[in-house]
């Protein structure tokens, strides 16, 4: 489904056409697989910076300028550098923006990125907002790396966040998203829609099946650059539920997934996006963005579910299977990626169930 105005998410072929203009920007050629169905995934570059603190530059001043403030030591990338867990670091992107008019940008962690716990947001001169792009922007962009369950090593050219391009407002209301359910099924079972399409978790898996993963907290250090390398039982322990629910542990970090299998439809994107701030004690992740055909059974992914990241806040709290956690935001695309998510593109996560990141072995 398409739209006549222009209003809507950029699809991949836009982003390419926007490089083209050098309305995006880098000093190398893009890598295979960095543009997606509708996002481009941002490159980090040579230098990181180990900060004494998270910020935002502010209106009128510049990542460069407040760098000088808060600047423990800088560190070069190019032969692979530690980035140790609980620590701040900001890493300028090879990508740098010029964008036009009526074109705003909106950034998010990767899939991967998000299942590691590895909090990364993207900053740009003179923000109020991490991971905003307003239009007219014109200028460098870059992450800012926390790792909050292990230390990771990282080196130039990694791909932690991606970034989607917008015209307008593209979001659907709830009407809009009721119709779109009664013609495409957008989830398994009943669909609640509510400002989105609310999901749930599963903590009810078939016999002798786990629930989720917790990380254990003196893990050894994950190369990011390498996929399939780890034994999941080195870096995370199972959780299994106790009578279809869980208790979670503060300051824990847990990787589930979702009972309800998602479907993104050909013309719309997705966010994931927590529920309200009043369900419990918890907070989930939401690392990013769903592309076209996510779940989608002509791209191979009937069934596809959601992997949630969950953090517990200040104190225990029971989760039970079936509660609500999070909402899908659908946005209309401007039209219809030429490839879609899991066809024949290198899609880590089409056709998934609870699945770790792709720096693990299969379980």
């Amino acid at each position: 489904m398409t739209i006549s105005d222009g209003t809507g998410v950029l699809p991949g072929q836009a982003i390419e056409a926007m490089a083209a203009r050098r309305e995006i920007r880098a000093p190398e050629p893009f890598a295979e697989g960095q543009i997606q169905p509708a996002s481009l995934d941002l490159r980090l570059g040579t230098r990181a910076y180990r900060v004494r603190a998270s910020f935002l530059p502010g209106r009128g001043r510049s990542v460069a300028e407040r760098l000088a403030d808060f600047t423990m030591h800088e560190m070069d990338l190019t032969g692979g550098a530690i980035l140790e867990k609980g620590c701040v670091y900001v890493v300028p992107l090879m990508e740098s923006l010029s964008l036009p008019a009526g074109l705003s940008a909106v950034t998010n962690a990767k899939s991967s990125t998000g299942r590691l716990d590895l909090l990364t947001r993207t900053i740009a001169d003179c923000g109020t907002e991490f991971d905003r792009i307003p239009e007219d922007y014109s200028g460098p962009l870059y992450a800012e790396i926390c790792p909050r369950s292990f230390s990771v090593l990282a080196t130039p050219g990694l791909r932690l966040n991606q970034i989607r391009f917008r015209r307008g407002e593209a979001k659907l209301d709830d009407n809009a998203l009721r119709a779109l359910h009664a013609s495409d099924r957008l989830v398994t079972g009943e669909a609640t829609i509510d400002e989105g399409l609310a999901f749930s978790v599963d903590l009810s898996p078939e016999a002798g099946e786990i629930s989720g993963w917790r990380a254990k907290p003196h893990a050894g250090v994950i190369d990011l650059s390498r996929t399939g390398a780890y034994d999941a039982s080195d870096f995370w322990e199972p959780v299994r539920a106790d009578r279809g629910g869980i208790i979670l542990d503060p300051g824990a970090f847990y990787v589930l997934v979702s009972r309800e299998a998602v479907h993104i439809p050909p013309g719309y994107a997705a966010e994931m996006a927590p529920y309200i701030a009043m369900v419990g004690e918890f907070r989930v992740h939401y690392a990013g963005f769903f592309d076209p055909g996510f779940g989608h059974a002509a791209a191979g992914g009937a069934g596809a579910r959601g992997v949630l990241e969950v953090r517990c806040h200040e104190s225990p709290f029971a989760l039970e299977h079936g509660q609500v956690v999070g909402r899908l935001i659908y946005e209309r695309m401007t039209e219809p990626p030429r490839t879609l998510y899991g066809s024949g593109i290198a899609s880590n996560y089409q056709g998934q169930g609870l699945k770790l990141s792709k720096h693990f072995r299969p379980a």
